[in-house]
């Protein structure tokens, strides 16, 4: 690897032992073999070097979350099916996650008063929202751009609450079977759409 590589191979892993606040150039330099000096070389600054660091990491746990579910999930699984392999794969990634997820939430706590960080997760929201419907198995042809999105940002908004959960209590994080009923029961209560809650056309 060249130094670039090697300085955002050296974050990465800053990030995940030190957290975001806590982590230094210096603390980059050291872990990965580089002068201070390449950092603004090659980034301009520790923190923008910090965020791509993060951005990669996240992207790389998605490829994996995603390479794991096409070779666990059976081609004819119903949705039901699929949504609790989907999920029960998703929570088996926890334990060897734990310090990816504690780092983001961290940066969601400092985001207010950083806005390169806003800037860093806005770009990558969509994509994630739009990766995580894929995921699920969401018809995006024939639902449209827009209801697919939503269903990825419904989908985020589970995951990041459940990985939420694990991080407090991973022993009462409910399992996909748990998850799966309760969408089932919830969506049942809800009822079925009337006019003036079906959303527009695309």
């Amino acid at each position: 690897m060249g130094n670039r590589e090697d300085l955002l191979d050296g974050a990465r892993r800053c990030l995940l032992e030190k957290g975001y606040t806590r982590t230094t150039a210096r603390d980059i330099a050291q872990a990965s073999g580089v002068s201070l000096a390449a950092i603004g070389y090659h980034f301009g600054s520790k923190d923008v070097l910090l965020n791509e660091a993060l951005r990669g990491a996240i992207e790389e746990w998605g490829d994996q979350i995603a390479a794991a579910m096409a070779a666990a999930t059976p081609a004819d699984a119903d949705p039901a099916e699929r949504f609790a392999a989907t999920w029960g794969n998703i929570l088996d990634t926890f334990a060897t996650t734990r310090p990816l997820w504690a780092v983001q939430f961290e940066v969601l706590a400092h985001i207010e008063r950083t806005p390169e960080l806003r800037g860093v997760f806005a770009a990558a929201n969509r994509q994630a929202r739009l990766g995580l419907a894929e995921l699920f198995g969401v018809d995006a042809a024939s639902l449209g751009p827009h209801r697919t999105e939503m269903i990825g940002a419904y989908l985020q908004a589970l995951l990041s609450g459940t990985a939420a959960q694990w991080l407090m209590d991973p022993g009462g994080v409910p399992s996909a079977a748990d998850l799966l009923d309760a969408v089932r029961v919830f969506s049942a209560e809800l009822g079925p759409y009337t006019t003036g809650a079906r959303p527009a056309a695309e």
